[in-house]
């Protein structure tokens, strides 16, 4: 069982009670121009993810995604580790739009990138985003990762400008 508490946070595993969050964090703005392949339209499809990546768990191949509650368990967000085309690994998150500005995106990826990069044994993991994705370029900075690359190259299937970062392992 996955289950990682920080000071507001707790990272744990999906359970299916949470399609109806997941599917409201995924409909905001954001989401729909920075991460369109992970907009829930219906709650059913909430479930058919939840339902995939809850059976990833125990295993190294990934992806490694899971929900980050608030310490009264309300479902804000998830972050993600995921296997790269052609080798590597990239982290992910998201924090739906009621809940942004918080810190909490920085705080969740702190605490989950140890953890999830030794439990898939690497020293290295990518952050990409839109070069206009401004937020999670700050998030990025502010835990650590060091900028790699900006400018055109594919992102989930379009050529957009892009910004890669990485971050190693201390």
């Amino acid at each position: 069982m996955f289950n990682l508490e920080t000071e507001r946070l707790i990272i744990t595993e999906f359970t299916p009670d949470m399609a109806q969050a997941v599917h409201e964090n995924s409909l905001d703005e954001d989401t729909r121009r920075f991460v369109p392949d992970e907009v829930f339209e219906t709650v059913e499809d909430a479930a058919d993810a939840i339902d995939f990546l809850s059976s990833q768990y125990g295993g190294t191949d990934g992806p490694h995604v899971y929900p980050v509650l608030l310490k009264d368990k309300t479902n804000i967000g998830y972050v993600q580790a995921v296997p790269l085309d052609g080798g590597g690994w990239e982290v992910g998150y998201h924090v739906g739009g009621k809940f942004t500005k918080n810190g909490y995106a920085t705080e969740a990826v702190k605490a989950f990138l140890p953890v999830v990069m030794k439990r898939v044994g690497i020293d290295k993991i990518a952050g990409i985003c839109v070069a206009e994705n401004v937020a999670s370029q700050k998030v990025m900075e502010k835990c650590g990762f060091v900028p790699d690359f900006k400018g055109i190259d594919n992102y989930q299937g379009e050529q957009r400008e892009i910004c890669r970062y990485y971050y190693m392992l201390g």
